[in-house]
């Protein structure tokens, strides 16, 4: 396995850019370590743009997905040719994504498409019932299967990931 030099960090909504914030500061604290890039979808446009100006993040990669009148088949089309062009581009060790919107499970499936590891920040959160939350429990089980490496936010998260066959190391 190669040394993990090049980290891209994708989200789209607001929720995620807040919980993906103070990562993307650690991470910056070690510029000899890592390079670090922001790739956003703009799921969730306006609010996702003011909590950025809150935290003073400027993307690197900015898809500017939103439409009017999109729906869930317009916004994962869109995500997949989009990050496959910004993956095969820019070629990062690995990727970062956050929680379980379309955002992180179009960014995990075009990483694994393309053999780039995932690392999935608040793993394991789990209903166990695939339509409730809809679309976010598919999402979230569906990127646990493409992650390497889960960073569960809980035991019970932790737990979760075990029984569905997740490795303790990963």
């Amino acid at each position: 396995m190669k040394d993990i030099k090049s980290i891209m960090m994708v989200f789209g909504t607001r929720p995620e850019a807040i919980k993906m914030a103070p990562l993307y500061y650690e991470l910056l604290r070690r510029p000899n370590i890592f390079k670090v890039k922001i790739c956003v979808t703009g799921q969730h446009k306006e609010m996702l743009y003011q909590v950025l100006d809150i935290f003073k993040i400027k993307p690197d990669i900015d898809l500017e997905l939103m439409k009017d009148g999109q729906d869930l088949f317009d916004i994962s089309s869109s995500a997949l040719l989009g990050m496959r062009d910004v993956l095969l581009e820019n070629e990062p060790d690995i990727v970062l994504v956050h929680g379980d919107t379309t955002t992180s499970f179009i960014a995990a499936l075009s990483s694994f498409y393309l053999s780039i590891p995932v690392g999935h920040i608040e793993a394991g959160l789990r209903t166990h019932n695939i339509k409730s939350p809809f679309p976010e429990e598919f999402n979230r089980q569906t990127i646990s299967k493409v992650s390497k490496w889960h960073f569960a936010p809980t035991k019970t998260s932790k737990d979760n990931l075990i029984k569905e066959g997740t490795d303790k190391k990963n």
